[in-house]
């Protein structure tokens, strides 16, 4: 199985699809958003994903946005994963057949969410046909239930197609089950990898043995994550648990703002235009991101 650079270890930031005002895709910015991560010590970036709005994108638009983070990131310390997953399954295999091509870490898949998979079976067909366009990448399942409403058995699935994908390296599993998590985990004596996808319960994970996690607030919270997880290793509970709660209160402002819209607000406060949110998500008004601002001075990650 393609295993180069992995498992997944520490944070992975699920990276911002940048935008102009009007809508269009803005890659120039792509280079500071790279240049960003790293500064914050972050080496792995999952584009195109839920915080990437893949949805919300053409597949040509997901293409050059796969382009561009390959080539900003040839030669830096920074690794990308790919998330390819889509509708049509045609276009998610074209998607990890340009990922493979280009030299992307890994890809990874949501499953189809409008005709959905109604068994494990039908999702390990649809996952198959993904990977199998790029077997030189490791394959990771994409599950978040609570987007897709595809909710189905993860430990049933890795049994089932551990024979049937062979570049099947694990889960982001963004699943607030962690009875299903810790099965995955112990998976054929712990084979797969099962990075944690749900930031405001990151402790709890690495409680039960999470060593790595994607997410989208690591692009703007990063230092809180890190200090989480150093109190953690250290046996520091206490500490790790008030790292967490700010992590919980820091999710809790953005989202009575627009989850998706305040959190790319925050990256043009930080001197990262990503731009807007694209419809059907909302963008604070002006009066909003004031007020945001203001809200977001205690947790101290605005200069």
């Amino acid at each position: 199985m393609p295993t180069s650079s992995l498992p997944i270890r520490g944070l992975v930031a699920a990276a911002h699809t940048p935008f102009h005002k009007d809508g269009a895709l803005n890659l120039a910015v792509v280079e500071k958003q790279a240049a960003h991560l790293l500064a914050n010590g972050i080496t792995i970036v999952f584009i195109a994903g839920s915080t990437g709005e893949s949805h919300s994108l053409s597949a040509d638009e997901r293409r050059a946005l796969t382009q561009r983070w390959i080539e900003v990131t040839r030669g830096t310390a920074l690794r990308v994963i790919v998330h390819v997953g889509s509708n049509c399954l045609t276009d998610a295999a074209a998607l990890a057949r340009q990922a493979q091509d280009l030299g992307a870490l890994a890809v990874a898949a949501l499953t189809p969410s409008y005709f959905k998979p109604a068994s494990v079976a039908s999702l390990v067909d649809c996952c198959a046909k993904v990977a199998g366009a790029a077997p030189a990448l490791p394959f990771y399942f994409y599950d978040i239930p609570a987007l897709t409403n595809v909710s189905l058995s993860m430990p049933e699935f890795l049994a089932q197609a551990k024979d049937r994908i062979p570049n099947l390296a694990g889960i982001k599993f963004t699943n607030p089950d962690l009875m299903a998590y810790q099965l995955c985990l112990r998976a054929e004596n712990g084979r797969f990898d099962i990075p944690w996808g749900s930031d405001e319960a990151l402790l709890g994970a690495l409680a039960v043995g999470a060593r790595g996690a994607v997410g989208s607030s690591y692009n703007f919270g990063a230092p809180i994550y890190h200090k989480l997880i150093a109190s953690f290793q250290k046996g520091d509970l206490a500490a790790a648990r008030e790292q967490q709660f700010l992590s919980v209160r820091l999710i809790q402002t953005l989202a009575k703002y627009g989850y998706i819209g305040a959190a790319k607000a925050v990256m043009g406060m930080l001197g990262v235009d990503v731009g807007p949110a694209r419809l059907p998500n909302r963008n604070p008004t002006e009066e909003e991101r004031s007020s945001l601002r203001r809200e977001l001075e205690p947790f101290a990650l605005i200069p």
